[in-house]
């Protein structure tokens, strides 16, 4: 605990992102270099330029029956300023840790253009997180694309950072009451970084570093990701938000942490 204590905040947020930036094509062919080997297949689902969407799988290891195989999905690097997703998503590739009875699909970076550029939006300036209603992007209608071609999903994971955050937290979806991960993965995370207990954090009632909004997905037009696949692909997911005003160690292994606690249920039931 005293390490957690000693990590400050940078201060070098104003008005926007200003912390460090990663190569995102040398990540890229990281992950690319370490998929393989460890048991991933890999799908470029959209590509400009020299720039690649991957959506990786790795595929159940062992299935006691076959109803008891959970799918998992990840994404990251849908805003451009958010390093720490990328480099979370390498991580847990090379770590390989995952439930032997899962099938993930992990899709590293929804956003490369954004990184090039390290900022929020894709080349057109549009925020890719708010364009899933009616998509203007090529970006997302690629990743909707191969949305429509998966089978649901048992559980999905963003990974995020907030600039303007206090610690780490979180958004629940969780609209048929199914067991909660939230707890234990703000447990997990509070042993490698600060997390933000505000009592509103982005307008939202929060507590402990857990938001759950109530959401009404049809009244909005500008939806993010999440929303569309808490109506089309699952019925439960999380939204973890990193603090980008800390050091970017700090904040992958925020994220590394929280996906590793969410991962050792055995199965679907354990869900709900």
């Amino acid at each position: 605990m005293r390490e957690i204590l000693r990590v400050q905040k940078l201060g070098k947020n104003h008005g926007g992102y200003h912390g460090e930036t990663i190569d995102l094509r040398a990540v890229l062919r990281a992950l690319e270099t370490a998929a393989p080997p460890n048991g991933w297949t890999m799908e470029i689902f959209h590509a400009q330029g020299d720039l690649k969407w991957l959506a990786l799988r790795r595929a159940p290891l062992f299935i006691r029956n076959p109803q008891s195989a959970i799918r998992i999905y990840l994404s990251a690097g849908i805003h451009g300023d958010e390093p720490a997703g990328p480099l979370a998503a390498l991580r847990l590739i090379q770590e390989n840790r995952w439930p032997e009875n899962a099938e993930i699909f992990l899709l590293p970076c929804l956003n490369p253009i954004g990184f090039t550029l390290n900022r929020r939006e894709n080349a057109d300036g549009i925020d890719l997180n708010r364009d899933y209603r009616q998509p203007k992007s090529a970006e997302t209608r690629a990743h909707i694309a191969w949305l429509e071609r998966q089978l649901r999903f048992d559980l999905y994971l963003c990974l995020h950072e907030d600039w303007e955050a206090h610690g780490f937290y979180l958004y629940e979806q969780n609209p048929d009451h199914n067991i909660s991960l939230a707890e234990k993965m703000v447990a997990a995370v509070k042993t490698v970084c600060p997390v933000d207990l505000s009592e509103q954090i982005e307008g939202r009632a929060a507590k402990g570093g857990i938001v759950r909004p109530t959401i009404s997905p049809p009244e909005r037009l500008d939806w993010p990701e999440a929303f569309y696949l808490i109506t089309q692909k699952s019925r439960q997911g999380y939204t973890l938000e990193a603090p980008s005003d800390f050091p970017l160690a700090t904040r992958v292994n925020a994220l590394v942490a929280a996906v590793n606690v969410a991962m050792p249920f055995s199965t679907t039931d354990e869900l709900g």
